[in-house]
């Protein structure tokens, strides 16, 4: 009788510490071993050879939309994508879908719509409006990973920006039920004062947009949650990052001991703002894409261990709603369609900038597994879930509609040439992605609920 269900032999695998040449053997989803010359028998071997084995991509901040707006996303081809992407696991954001995830009933019929669809794990977001600060309760309790809000408008009339009474009264509520609060961190006051002010008089470019969401409106955001956290005990998650001035504020916050941790886009370490003047509303974001020089700041803070984690905040939309034709770049929809990209986008960033490819494991899974306590996601370690990509050195990968698994198919990315590509993707011991298709369709994911929130001042 076999003593494994596979061993992937001589893969160089991404461990925490140390790439390393060695064999890897599963059973019932699970990593057993992780040794050279692995002697027992097993019901099916692969070769790795010239492969890296990265522990699976887990992407925090998505937008599937799915109830509701599944037209614009959805579970079914949203999760394919994070597969393709070599993605094993995806926190879905409580906006977008219909209803909105504020309250326990709508936890689980998302919950149910997610489990029927996805080929993934998955963890969902519950929100912060106002109003519902006494829902946060039911939605720990049956649940949700962490709570979700903005401060400025979420360009979703169903989720309401948090006032500042909401904000404060509802981080009170958060730490004591040990959740955190992640936070779309922009002043509402400053970037709607700007904002009217371009639109009322015709100023619609590029250079406007940028100008509408300064660096300031990030920083003003960010000080003021860090403020109330400190006084509320909140532990705090803050998402899409986009500038070096707003980092150090944070890295700041965390050397007086506040639970803080930090995210930023691939879009941002990747794209800046010429790509939004060259290429319009498909390069919309809010925070926007910014300059050239604040790009390589977010960068070298990368190297230099100042950003905990990266997330794609895929946002996408049904072209109509950035077709140029019908919209200026104001009224268009912000968001950037590219959940399939991040770790090709770090390998890429790896390889230029010479970061060691444990740094990547730990920006795309290892620190966003111990930040909300999933036990066993996160590493390549005995005992955690057979969560694993293949990633090719020898093959670039060219975005294309073809190869793009999104349902929308405009995305900043398209045609853009990585070095490295994902050649097999494996969810808790399942192949789902392969070779440029998607197999196993009918295995689903699992719905990863945190057994609780792991309270942590370390970047």
């Amino acid at each position: 009788m076999a003593t494994y269900d596979l061993i992937i032999r001589n893969g160089n695998v991404v461990l925490p510490d140390k790439v390393k040449k060695t064999d890897m053997a599963i059973k019932d989803g699970i990593i057993v071993a992780i040794e050279d010359d692995i002697s027992d028998t097993s019901k099916e071997e692969r070769n790795a050879d010239g492969y890296y084995i990265f522990p699976g991509l887990i992407d925090i901040h998505v937008h599937f939309n799915d109830p509701g707006r599944a037209e614009w996303e959805g579970f079914a081809s949203g999760s394919q994508m994070i597969a393709a992407g070599g993605g094993t696991t995806f926190f879905d954001m409580p906006l977008n879908g219909v209803p909105s995830t504020t309250d326990t009933k709508a936890l689980l019929e998302k919950v149910e719509m997610a489990e029927s669809k996805s080929v993934v794990d998955f963890a969902l977001w519950g929100g912060l409006v106002p109003g519902n600060i006494h829902e946060l309760k039911g939605l720990a309790e049956n649940g949700a990973i962490g709570f979700k809000a903005f401060l400025s408008e979420s360009g979703n009339e169903e989720f309401e920006r948090v006032d500042d009474l909401t904000l404060i009264a509802g981080m009170k509520e958060i730490a004591s039920l040990k959740k955190i609060l992640a936070l779309h961190a922009e002043s509402a006051t400053i970037t709607e004062f700007l904002t009217k002010e371009k639109v009322t008089n015709g100023h619609l470019t590029a250079d406007d947009y940028l100008a509408s969401r300064p660096i300031a409106a990030e920083v003003e955001a960010v000080e003021r949650a860090i403020a109330y956290a400190r006084i509320t005990g909140c532990p705090l998650h803050f998402v899409h990052i986009s500038s070096e001035e707003a980092i150090k504020k944070i890295t700041a916050a965390k050397a007086m001991g506040q639970d803080i941790s930090v995210e930023t886009c691939a879009h941002y370490l990747l794209f800046n703002h010429n790509d939004l003047k060259d290429k319009g509303a498909i390069a919309k974001c809010a925070p926007p894409l910014r300059k050239s020089k604040e790009q390589e700041k977010l960068i070298r803070l990368l190297i230099e261990g100042e950003i905990d984690m990266v997330s794609s905040d895929h946002s996408p939309s049904p072209f109509m709603l950035k077709d140029p034709t019908a919209h200026h770049l104001f009224s268009a929809w912000g968001g950037i369609s590219g959940g399939q990209f991040t770790l090709l986008a770090l390998i890429e960033l790896a390889i230029t900038y010479e970061i060691p490819f444990n740094k990547v494991a730990a920006l795309i899974a290892g620190n966003p597994a111990e930040r909300f306590d999933l036990k066993t996601k996160g590493h390549i370690e005995v005992g955690k879930d057979a969560d694993i990509t293949w990633i090719s050195l020898e093959e670039s990968y060219t975005v294309s509609e073809k190869n793009f698994f999104a349902k929308h198919k405009q995305s900043l990315y398209m045609k853009r040439t990585f070095p490295c590509a994902v050649k097999l993707t494996m969810n808790r011991g399942s192949v789902v992605f392969e070779n440029g298709q998607l197999v196993n369709r009918m295995e689903k994911g699992q719905w990863i609920k945190p057994q609780e929130t792991k309270m942590s001042t370390s970047s």
